[in-house]
């Protein structure tokens, strides 16, 4: 898992092509007023913009997750939002089976830290980071980024 800010993106081009994609998406457009909904960017790459209010802990946490085929980049465009992460070794209380169409998988494990993004940051998160987000008070707008592995 990386957790930084947008004026350190350039940092991290070189782990996955798709990488700088994302964040010129992000530069090269008015975030803030992007509409809720997914974008195809390209065949390894799509963002879906969420917008919501923030959810309780115990919610947010019925939604704690990895992924298989994708790596996630989730940027905070407005709000506070609080996350939850474990790393996937120490996870063995699956949440039934893995989902191959939406590529996620559920625990009911207790995650091992809770961490904050507000505007402008970011998180990256790989196959073995186990995470639950938006939570939070008040209303939340992200970019989650879908990045093909």
């Amino acid at each position: 898992m990386i957790i930084d800010t947008l004026n350190n993106a350039a940092r991290y081009y070189d782990l996955n092509p798709n990488f700088k994609k994302a964040f010129d998406f992000i530069t090269q457009n008015n975030i803030a007023l992007l509409p809720d909904g997914m974008t195809i960017l390209s065949e390894s790459l799509r963002v879906i913009v969420n917008t919501g209010e923030g959810n309780k802990k115990e919610e947010a946490l019925h939604f704690f997750e990895c992924h298989d085929e994708h790596i996630d980049i989730q940027f905070c465009v407005k709000g506070l939002e609080t996350f939850a992460w474990k790393t996937r070794e120490k996870c063995n209380q699956p949440n039934g089976d893995y989902n191959t169409e939406k590529d996620v998988r559920f625990w009911l494990d207790t995650p091992d830290t809770f961490f904050q993004l507000t505007n402008n940051q970011f998180a990256i998160l790989y196959p073995e980071d186990c995470h639950a987000s938006m939570m939070g008070e008040g209303e939340i707008k992200k970019l989650i980024f879908k990045v093909k592995i």
